[in-house]
């Protein structure tokens, strides 16, 4: 026994359950488990007659509890099998006897081990401490409050398993009803440091032994002195140690440095025709400004575009890093094998007709194709990628030339055409935008790998409606987010995508809150929804970081400042209590009428000197962090006199050193939209219309710069 854990009486259990073919645990073997991993169980023993249980219950000391124990009823509940609160030596023998009876009834070829026999715990606050295989994350573990609340409210949270110390704590308090775990009404608080231990003996219990698919501690009896697990329950499962295929660091970033700075492109079913996509892909390589070699491969063709064609990409003369497929489906598998040869780094597939339709045969035979010649796949089913700093567009979609900081990925192609035309529109400068589609082989792990890296990257924007390794892309983001943000919107937030399972954790478990959970452990900015994430994308690289939580509203009218206090409540901003002598630097500059507080309200018919020396202040302060301008158009101070003096004291400040988050909301006619397109060409994120718009973007940078350890 090493470190409190013993692992070889764990495996004893496990072999003998395994020579049976069982696929569940009986609970003194749960209670054994838990034992040998310091995991508190109320003192039990095993009766196999009535005469046995009342000797037991007379030695662990009554009231006691009764429970079936049977590797055949797994849900002792359902089939009677569990008495509690037998405070008689004469309810004990009735009691064995009436369990036994009830097992019988309910499966009359159960193998019946015999009764558990558990000393009754009273008194404290019962919760769920639970580990289950995730189909995305792997092992997870949960905790939440235990009875009806949880599967009521479903007040519960997940992180990746073996948790830290500090993660585990961060799981006590992180539920909605944390305050009850600390008492109320007089009640003694919980025993949080005993609670996270369990938490984190779970989480290393699970990923010692993968086999444990399910482990249920339902109830975990916490008082103000200790935590006792009362109930054990552990499902098995082989296939629940099974690992997905991990490429290292290293060969993610040599494979993804030749694809996204190729020196040379092969376009399989390159066409002169107009209207086909490989005319399309070929056009837009061309046009794009690539630098690199060029070769369409067409066996149909001398010359395609002006360029030589070949029959076969086995013919070009020099090396290609990269294949670009613009052929049906199934033709694929062939080219590939031949551009495999070749010695390609990456393979396009930009064609539908894989396991999107069904067809996995198709898809599984082009992956292991790929690996046999070291080629890593994008795709199939998407509309390709583009990567500005080198010009590349290979893609059959319009070109994009805007460079900028920004890299996006889609996995729908709809999506992506979205992410296409907002950049557009918004003149958002990006570094890349990249198709994934049915992820085959490379995804947003190997996406995020290569970004960290690129210098011409600042933040990550990912639309994802599934992760294939979703341990690996949150050990990923993790990392990744500690310097750049990571932004993803993921679809299927519905309890629609609960995976259905026996256990109260498994069943708890639905799909987006473990998402939930897990990509804010990892730092990941979640967006709601298609706008957000864009909006979030073009905003958070224009705001500096801040250095604390201090936020100030500097508003013209007292209607926008309430929705922008309550947007302020909505992303997790805290508005400051102004000092008395703040109060009075604001008071000199706004009217009698108007209000310093928080928010400053400096009313609408001030002039431009108002908003200008209001603003200075704010800035000027090192108490204030980050700042929330409302501007209501009036005549006095028109909308681009409005925006002109903003961005002249911001830039100003800049000058001096002075950089902190300023983001406006503008309430007025249509010349608004024109100012606030003058603010955000000028560093200063700025919306018309919309008071939630600006403050979800401050709070998202927020989130970031928390996660990130930039928040004093």
């Amino acid at each position: 026994m090493a470190g409190g854990k013993d692992r070889a009486a764990v495996e004893k259990i496990l072999e003998a359950a395994a020579a049976d073919r069982r696929t569940s645990l009986t609970a003194p073997e749960g209670r054994q488990i838990c034992e040998a991993y310091g995991i508190p169980t109320p003192r039990e023993c095993l009766a196999t007659s009535a005469e046995e249980a009342v000797r037991q219950a007379r030695e662990i000391g009554l009231p006691v509890v009764l429970k079936i124990v049977s590797p055949d009823i797994p849900h002792k509940t359902d089939a009677g099998g569990v008495l509690v609160g037998l405070d008689t030596e004469e309810k004990v023998a009735e009691g064995y006897a009436r369990i036994i009876e009830n097992a019988r009834a309910y499966r009359a070829d159960a193998h019946v081990v015999g009764v558990q026999v558990q000393r009754m715990l009273t008194g404290g606050q019962e919760v769920i401490i639970g580990a289950v295989t995730d189909p995305t994350f792997g092992k997870v573990v949960a905790f939440g409050l235990g009875g009806v609340l949880v599967e009521v409210l479903k007040d519960i949270t997940f992180r990746l398993a073996p948790t830290s110390a500090e993660e585990a704590l961060s799981m006590i308090d992180g539920i909605a009803a944390a305050e009850v775990l600390r008492g109320v009404r007089g009640a003694e608080p919980a025993d949080r440091e005993a609670l996270a231990g369990i938490v984190h003996a779970l989480g290393e219990l699970v990923t010692d032994f993968p086999r444990l698919a399910e482990v249920d501690l339902n109830p975990v009896l916490a008082t103000a002195t200790g935590a006792t697990a009362v109930d054990v329950r552990i499902l098995l499962d082989p296939d629940a140690a099974k690992e997905p295929v991990r490429f290292s660091r290293e060969e993610i970033l040599m494979a993804m440095n030749r694809i996204m700075k190729p020196t040379s492109i092969a376009v399989i079913g390159a066409s002169a025709e107009t209207g086909k996509i490989g005319n399309s892909v070929l056009k837009n390589l061309v046009g794009g400004g690539y630098a690199g070699e060029i070769f369409p491969i067409n066996p149909k063709a001398a010359e395609i575009l002006d360029r030589k064609a070949y029959a076969s990409i086995a013919d070009v003369p020099s090396n290609v890093d990269v294949a670009v497929f613009a052929i049906p489906a199934k033709f694929v598998p062939a080219a590939l094998e031949e551009a495999g040869r070749k010695g390609v780094a990456g393979a396009i597939l930009i064609p539908s007709g894989f396991g999107e339709t069904g067809n996995v045969a198709l898809q599984d035979e082009v992956v292991a194709i790929a690996r046999e010649h070291g080629v890593r796949v994008l795709g199939p089913n998407i509309y390709g990628y583009y990567y500005t700093p080198e010009n590349l567009s290979a893609t059959f979609c319009t070109p994009y030339d805007v460079k900028g900081g920004v890299a996006l990925s889609s996995q729908s192609g709809g999506i992506g055409m979205a992410i296409l035309g907002f950049s557009r529109s918004a003149k958002m400068g990006v570094s890349a935008i990249v198709g994934v589609g049915n992820k085959a082989d490379i995804d947003e792990d190997d996406l995020l790998t290569f970004f960290e890296h690129d210098e011409n990257t600042e933040l990550i924007a990912m639309h994802l409606e599934d992760l294939k390794d979703g341990r690996s892309f949150a050990e990923t983001a993790k990392r990744v987010s500690a310097r750049k943000p990571v932004v993803v919107l993921k679809a299927g937030r519905t309890s629609q995508g609960a995976r259905a399972a026996s256990s109260h954790t498994g069943a708890l478990a639905g799909n987006d809150k473990v998402y939930d959970d897990i990509l804010r452990q990892s730092g990941v900015i979640r967006a709601p929804g298609l706008n957000d994430m864009l909006e979030y994308a073009r905003g958070i690289p224009l705001l500096p970081a801040p250095t604390g939580e201090n936020v100030v509203i500097i508003t013209g009218a007292g209607g926008s400042g309430v929705l922008l206090s309550d947007a302020c409540v909505d992303n997790g901003l805290k508005l400051m209590e102004i000092p008395p002598d703040l109060d009075t630097a604001f008071r000199k500059y706004i009217p009698p009428f108007g209000a310093a507080g928080n928010p400053v309200d400096i009313t609408g018919g001030e002039p431009p000197s108002t908003y200008r020396d209001t603003i200075a202040l704010g800035l000027a302060d090192e108490r204030i962090h980050a700042l929330i301008l409302g501007y209501w158009h009036t005549i006095v101070t028109p909308p681009m006199v409005f925006a002109k003096l903003v961005s002249e004291v911001v830039g100003e400040y800049r000058e001096k050193g002075i950089e902190k988050p300023v983001v406006a909301s503008l309430s007025g006619d249509v010349e608004v939209e024109e100012a606030s397109e003058y603010l955000y060409r000028n560093g200063v994120v700025a919306y018309p219309y919309t008071t939630e718009k600006p403050v979800a973007v401050l709070g998202a940078k927020y989130r970031w710069a928390r996660s990130a350890g930039l928040v004093g």
